[in-house]
């Protein structure tokens, strides 16, 4: 019962702190790290997998797709977590933004690391972008790499058209 009014007590500080967060957002539990941006929440007794929104990060194995999955896990790892504009995507997946206890948004973060790229198609797009741009110019993360390859395209199906000789 005292966890209970803990929790709700932080929700009211995080909206007090960020008038953004509206009677929608929810408190959840992190259960597994997946990748960078896609994690598994517990919430009032079901589990669900939720991808960041706004942001894209390197498959587990392109470069820095592992230190995207570990950067996420020192964030939110076991944790509790504001879930924010839970949706549906053109995919189907659920979408969210995450935040931490103290009102940073995990997406943010992983841009700022050079963890991610930012959706540029996106209502953050800009702001995020501008996250993305200072990433670039300091080359950390995925940065550092003097080719790096968005995940989107790294996806793309290789050509398989191979000659064969017997």
């Amino acid at each position: 019962m005292m966890k209970h009014y803990i929790l709700t007590g932080l929700v009211f500080a995080l909206m007090a702190v960020c008038p953004t967060l509206s009677w929608a957002d929810f408190v959840a539990r992190v259960v597994t790290v997946h990748e960078g941006d896609r994690l598994t929440i517990r919430h009032d007794g079901r589990s669900e997998i939720i991808y960041l929104q706004d942001v894209d990060c390197p498959e587990i194995k392109q470069p820095h797709g592992k230190q995207a999955k570990h950067a996420m896990a020192a964030y939110v790892g076991n944790r509790d977590v504001v879930v924010r504009s839970l949706k549906r995507d053109r995919q189907g997946r659920a979408t969210a933004e995450i935040f931490l206890q103290d009102g940073r948004n995990v997406g943010h973060e992983l841009v700022k690391e050079g963890l991610a790229w930012s959706r540029p198609d996106t209502s953050q797009g800009q702001s995020l972008g501008e996250v993305e741009q200072l990433a670039r110019a300091e080359k950390k993360g995925l940065w550092s790499e003097p080719n790096p390859v968005p995940p989107w395209e790294w996806k793309l199906p290789k050509n398989t058209s191979r000659k064969y000789s017997n």
